[in-house]
């Protein structure tokens, strides 16, 4: 579903002579392509479409630190207005709240008691937040969450 819609947007983009987003799913196409072809299938299912999408934007994000480090403003807006076209193809974000009552149920169910659960914790909550949430805040509310236990 993600790929048809990325494919049609991209055609629309250069009918519409939109240079950035035709540029930015050009190379998202690619990249889609390059996966498919490394896990010998045709087509990649929406969650794989999203960690291809996700792994965009944190290179976006990469760059755009680098560029705001070495003064080239200009380089670091192109960045982010290729990161809100890739943005836009991912699913609502789950709030910070939402993650926080999470975690506790998979605290409650696994009887997690200390930082040694962490990556216990972690694997039941990225299986239930399935890319619905950045990996680094996860971890950090996971963290502060089994430091008080």
């Amino acid at each position: 579903m993600f790929e048809e819609k990325i494919l049609s947007d991209y055609k629309e983009a250069m009918k519409s002579r939109d240079a950035v987003k035709s540029s930015v799913l050009s190379f998202l196409r690619a990249d889609m392509l390059n996966v498919a072809v490394a896990k010998k299938k045709d087509k990649l299912d929406d969650p794989e479409v999203v960690s291809v999408i996700k792994k965009q934007i944190k290179q976006r994000q990469d760059s755009i630190e680098q560029f705001t480090k070495g003064n080239r403003l200009e380089m670091a807006e192109k960045e982010k207005k290729e990161m809100e076209v890739l943005k836009s193809y991912l699913p609502p974000e789950i709030s910070a709240d939402e993650i926080k009552k999470i975690i506790e149920e998979v605290v409650v169910a696994t009887s997690a008691c200390g930082m040694k659960d962490m990556g216990k914790v972690m694997k039941e909550v990225n299986a239930k937040v399935s890319g619905q949430a950045d990996g680094k805040l996860v971890s950090d509310l996971v963290r502060e969450r089994l430091q008080k236990s």
